[in-house]
């Protein structure tokens, strides 16, 4: 299997089930906390709605017509300035190791910058080893502290990237 047999595309509401399935598995295979991460945020389940500002985006990663992943971008909460947040980046075994994660990075940081935001901030747990790798391999940045309030307040590395 390749990254050929996944296709990207923006998100739809009939994916809002599967994905929010999608979220809450892999933040239970990599042993994170149900509380103070996107496991109990309410816009896990409506996540179609929750993308439908001008400022936010949201892409699924699908298999077959399976949801398989995803990855969006909106506003960084309760921050001034034009810095977006990549939001709820998630896939499932089936979609990791294929270069789909470059992708979807590639894919969001387009349409950030489309949009007129100049910086990217995530926040991930320091376990998530992959993703950091990923996320340093895009050009994402330590940074010391949080920046905005993202609520997930288990979420303890944080990284930005101008884009």
């Amino acid at each position: 299997m390749t990254s050929e047999d996944f296709i990207i595309r923006e998100i739809q509401p009939e994916d809002d089930a599967a994905l929010a399935k999608v979220i809450r598995e892999v933040i239970l295979e990599m042993g994170a906390p149900k509380v103070g991460t996107a496991y109990e945020d309410k816009a896990t389940d409506n996540m179609y709605k929750q993308y439908q500002k001008t400022t936010s985006k949201y892409y699924v990663v699908t298999h077959n017509n399976t949801v398989v992943g995803g990855a969006g971008i909106a506003q960084l909460d309760n921050f001034e300035g034009n810095t977006c947040e990549l939001q709820k980046m998630y896939f499932l075994p089936i979609a990791r190791g294929k270069g789909l994660g470059s992708k979807l990075i590639k894919q969001c940081l387009h349409k950030a910058k489309e949009i007129g935001f100049t910086n990217c901030y995530l926040e991930t747990l320091p376990y998530m080893q992959a993703a950091v790798k990923l996320y340093k391999r895009n050009g994402f940045i330590n940074l010391d502290k949080p920046m905005g309030n993202t609520a997930h307040y288990n979420c303890n590395v944080w990284m930005i990237k101008e884009i």
